[in-house]
Order: C-alpha cells, then structure tokens, then sequence
C-alpha cells in the first residue's frame, strides 16, 4: 500500500507530517546556530562558514514555509478533538502565528545579510539577489528584530510542544498522534 500524501477531515498526509517535523528541526537548528554564532571570535574557523550555513539553511526555511502555507490552504486539516471553544480558538491563533514566524523570521535574516546590496549564496549553488538595501540602519534594525523573533518562535513552539503534550497524557486524545502518525 502506498502513503497518503494529502490530508483528510480525519488525519495529516505524509507532506504535512514531514514538512511539519522537518521545519521543526530546522528552525531549533538554526536558533541553536544562530546562537553559536554570537560568541565566534574573528580567526575561528567557523567565523565565514557557520553564517553560511546559517543563511542557506533559513533560505531554505523561507521556501518550505511559503510551500507549507500553500499546501495548508489547499488541504483540508484535520477537524480538532473536541475541546473548549477557548482551547480551540487559542489553537488556531497559535498555528497561524507560527506560521507569521516562519515567514518573518527568515525575511529578516534575508534584510541583515542584504543590507549592504549582496546576495546570499543557497550552498553556493546559486546566489538569491539583494532587493532592498540601503535603507537606515538597515542591518541593525533587521538584526534586532530578527533576534526578538528568534527566542519568539521558539517561545512559542514551546508552547505548541506543551499543549501537544497537554492533549496526550492528560486529554489522552489524538492530536498529537495525528501529527506523528501517516496513515495508508
């Protein structure tokens, strides 16, 4: 039998299961790299490469997210366990602010790395050209703001983990399950 790759009214697709875990992964990665990043001295060896590997990695972040967004809207989601309206419209807000996220954190990023007019290298494979550059403080502005948005998503992601697991040992109802399970 082969996997479902779409969602249904019932359960979550291969697509989601995989986009979903994968951006996980990817955005506690780059948070943890990010971080590493800050306390690298100048003759490291990591100084050039870890940026790198940082602004490829969120390129990449960036296109997933744009991609799961529309793989949202053109599935259907799974309709929620039964739970009070509060929880479920809390829920909602929580997914669509994680995926606010996921877009404006990597549009930041692409503003600090832009700001003096380069491109980015994607793994050197090709360049992603700078469109706006030269603005005021341009590289500052877009760096404080994608600093708050880091521990932000994270905060929140969390968050999300806590009421997953909340769902789990205490509701002991399916949500989280849905999310780990691709059905046939």
């Amino acid at each position: 039998m082969a996997l479902r790759l779409t969602n249904t009214d019932e359960s979550f697709g291969a697509v989601s299961i995989v986009l979903h875990w994968g951006m996980a992964l990817m955005v506690f990665g780059l948070f943890a790299l990010g971080l590493y990043m800050t306390g690298l001295e100048y003759t490291d060896p990591w100084y050039t490469s870890a940026p790198h590997i940082h602004k490829s990695f969120g390129l990449l972040l960036f296109a997933f997210a744009v991609f799961r967004l529309g793989w949202r809207l053109g599935n259907p989601t799974p309709g929620m366990v039964r739970m009070p309206v509060w929880e479920s419209g809390t829920a909602l807000f929580v997914h669509w602010l994680l995926y606010s996220l996921l877009l404006c954190l990597p549009i930041s990023g692409y503003l600090i790395s832009t700001a003096d007019g380069r491109g980015i290298e994607l793994f050197n494979w090709f360049t992603v050209p700078s469109l706006l550059s030269g603005i005021d403080a341009q590289e500052d502005i877009a760096g404080a703001i994608h600093l708050y948005l880091a521990f932000f998503i994270i905060l929140v992601s969390g968050l999300h983990t806590a009421a997953a697991l909340k769902h789990h040992f205490i509701n002991k109802d399916s949500t989280l399950l849905r999310m780990i399970r691709i059905r046939r």
